[in-house]
């Protein structure tokens, strides 16, 4: 799982997921020992802002934990082309759960990945297609380039 990853689908049945000001557009997940370390990129108002997150605890059936009650759970996977993951939240008391949908290109959105997608959301509600942005490039350039290095 670890690599590059665009965000190309959200769903959730909260608008609230869908409304953020800050808009995720891509990942760079790297996987130690014991933990997966997440820098995300974000369009914020225009700008990139980027976040570098840690686990706190991994789980074998691929379920990540994060500060701030936040979980990562990988729904299906290939590996190379798409993610699916379900990412739940505390929020106002409540859990508030998001399926997103990951690419590792740049330019590709419907992969074999997405159909299985819309199955896995077909009751979600809310859905939020694909950014094309510039965060999401830079992430993949830097993040490449430092892998490499």
């Amino acid at each position: 799982i670890a690599g590059f990853w665009r965000e190309v689908g959200v769903a959730s049945n909260h608008s609230l997921a869908l409304r953020t000001p800050k808009r995720l557009e891509a990942l760079f997940l790297t996987l130690g020992e014991d933990k997966l370390t997440v820098k995300a990129v974000y369009d914020s108002s225009g700008g990139c802002e980027t976040e570098v997150v840690e686990s706190s605890k991994i789980d074998a059936s691929g379920k990540f934990v994060f500060p701030g009650s936040r979980e990562i759970h990988v729904v299906d996977t290939d590996y190379e082309r798409y993610a699916i993951l379900r990412v739940a939240l505390r929020w106002r008391g409540g859990e508030l759960h998001v399926f997103k949908y990951f690419t590792r290109s740049l330019d590709s959105e419907y992969e074999p990945g997405f159909w299985r997608f819309r199955e896995l959301t077909a009751d979600t509600g809310l859905y939020l297609g694909a950014r094309h942005g510039r965060c999401a490039a830079l992430l993949k350039d830097v993040s490449l380039a430092h892998a490499t290095a």
